[in-house]
């Protein structure tokens, strides 16, 4: 697979939010944090999504405990999908206000 083609933005969709109603959507700004990522830029990926290392940390967990499980498990994942959510919503009020 050519690097470039991963790097390139034109894989991307388009925010249907943003182009009907005109306004960001809680997740604009994710594939453009996972291109920064690809990219090794990982400043550029939290300030473009802020929430992405929380979703990195959560789906990884998850994946983790579906094969092994992890002692406190439920509470991991609990915390780490508030936190998730948390940082998403706080990101979108700011981006809107």
């Amino acid at each position: 697979m050519n690097i470039n083609l991963i790097l390139d933005d034109s894989w991307m969709l388009p925010c249907m939010s943003k182009k009907i109603l005109g306004m960001d959507c809680p997740g604009c700004g994710i594939q453009r944090s996972i291109s920064f990522l690809l990219q090794g830029e990982f400043v550029n990926a939290f300030y473009m999504y802020p929430a992405i290392y929380f979703l990195f940390l959560l789906f990884s967990v998850l994946i983790i405990d579906f094969f092994i499980k992890i002692k406190h498990g439920e509470k991991i994942k609990l915390v780490l999908t508030v936190l998730t959510i948390g940082t998403i919503l706080v990101n979108y009020l700011l981006k809107v206000f």
